[in-house]
Order: C-alpha cells, then structure tokens, then sequence
C-alpha cells in the first residue's frame, strides 16, 4: 500500500502514527505528495489533492484521515482503535470530535498565514486564534477525562496532533496557564510515533 502524506500537515500525521504504532511500516510506503502546486504529477493520483491519501494493494484509494487511521487499522485483525460500547462510546465520540474542531480551525488559521501577506484575511485569522484560546482553555479542563488517560486512542491522537501544530505556527502559544495540558502533552510527545512524524518548523517568513 501506498500513504501519500505532507511533512506538515496534523491529518496526515494521525495515519503516520497509526502505521507506526500497529507496525505496518513494512507494509505502508509513505510517500511525500507535492500539493498545492499547479500541475502537480499527485492529482493524477489524488483528484482533490488532500491528504493523507491512502492507495491499497487493490489499487483504490481512501481519502479522509479518519477513514484511513480505522483501515489501517483493522489490518492486522487486531484493532486497537475502536470505539469502546455504549456510554463510554459516545464519550469518545464527544472527545474525538472536540480535538478534530481543534485542528480543523488550526489548519484555516495556518493556511491564512502561509498566504502571501497582501492576501491574507485579518479577520479570519482573528477569529482562528480567538476560536482556538477558546477551545484549549475547554482542553485544560477536558484533559482530566479518563478517556485521554487510558491506552492510546483516536481522540489523544486527534488532540496531540493539534497542540503540535505549535511547531508550524507560532503564534498558537497553548502552553501558557495551561498548566495540565502540558503535561499531558509532554507524556504524549515521548511517544516514539510522535517524534518521529514531527512536522518542519514555520519559516521564518511564513509570519
């Protein structure tokens, strides 16, 4: 199979883990994709040019990370990432869900940035960073859930990948008067998975 991925984006990261945590890399090629550039050879595989992007051995493709994070991870007959039943299910739903609104505002503020700045929307990066204060100061109260502190699951990975995205833009300053979620965080990023899937510091001049 082939996972069609960018250094920097937090969805493709999610799959990067995945692979890596249920040891598929030698059944997982991760492959760097060229996005956002006209004509790139990568929309003959990916129309829509997002990724992550995965191409099984049947030759189709999944799109949408967390299709691709529950195929993966299913391989081996052995998942590890299932919803648990009943009340506790849709708690994690809760869990999921909040952390992916998290990076879907992230992901719309660094965009913004990486526009040039004469094309860059004022107001809409107003409303991501206040968006974002907001949703990490509702994080230092969720982080005590038992839920993001048992076994690795989708909602953790879901939330880190967020908070990593200090490393792309950094302007998303999470850490301070956010005293348990750093240290949550940093448990977290001890991860073997976490380090190695890292995205690339911001340019210099990205701001």
């Amino acid at each position: 199979m082939k996972l069609y991925v960018t250094p920097g984006s937090p969805y493709a990261r999610m799959a990067r883990i995945v692979v890596i945590e249920k040891g598929l890399e030698n059944r997982v090629e991760v492959i760097f994709a060229q996005t956002r550039t006209a004509g790139s050879p990568y929309y003959q595989i990916n129309p829509s040019g997002r990724v992550p992007y995965l191409v099984r051995d049947d030759g189709v493709g999944l799109e949408e990370s967390a299709v691709i994070c529950a195929y993966l991870d299913q391989l081996d007959g052995k998942p590890a990432f299932e919803l648990p039943a009943g009340a506790e299910g849709w708690e994690a739903r809760r869990l999921e869900a909040l952390a992916r609104s998290l990076v879907d505002g992230l992901s719309v503020w660094l965009r913004e940035l990486y526009r040039p700045p004469n094309e860059r929307s004022p107001g809409v990066i107003r409303h991501e960073t206040d968006r974002a204060a907001r949703m990490v100061d509702l994080w230092e109260r969720e982080i005590g859930h038992p839920y993001l502190r048992g076994a690795l699951n989708m909602a953790q990975l879901t939330l880190a990948c967020a908070l990593g995205l200090e490393a792309r833009n950094p302007d998303f300053d999470w850490r301070t008067g956010h005293a348990r979620l750093r240290d949550w965080y940093g448990r977290f990023a001890a991860r073997p998975s976490f380090a190695a899937t890292a995205p690339p510091a911001a340019k210099a001049n990205s701001q």
